[in-house]
């Protein structure tokens, strides 16, 4: 299995809640969409340097890379990209 975790920095002139419940909504919605992606949670960070977090995970290395280039989620990465500002990601092996 693999956990992938990112955070966003959002842009100071949005509506950070409004951001994160959007970009949720569709990270979220991916889960039975692409395959091998076996959860997704987006939440609204209130501790460090970030505003957004994303916890997904993934059956196993394939299929975390092969998500990122899956057409919906680079449809969902729009939206992503329109509020983020700055991001962080890391991935590991359980």
């Amino acid at each position: 299995m693999v956990k992938h975790i990112v955070f966003w920095k959002l842009r100071e002139d949005c509506d950070k809640d409004a951001a994160v419940a959007e970009i949720a909504a569709g990270l979220e919605g991916l889960v039975g969409v692409v395959p091998d992606l076996l959860s997704a949670e987006v939440r609204r960070a209130y501790t460090g340097d970030y505003d957004a977090v994303l916890y997904s995970t993934f059956t196993d290395k394939a299929a975390a890379e092969a998500y990122q280039t899956h057409p919906a989620h680079l449809e969902v990465k729009k939206v992503v990209h329109g509020y983020a500002v700055g991001r962080a990601a890391c991935d590991y092996e359980v």
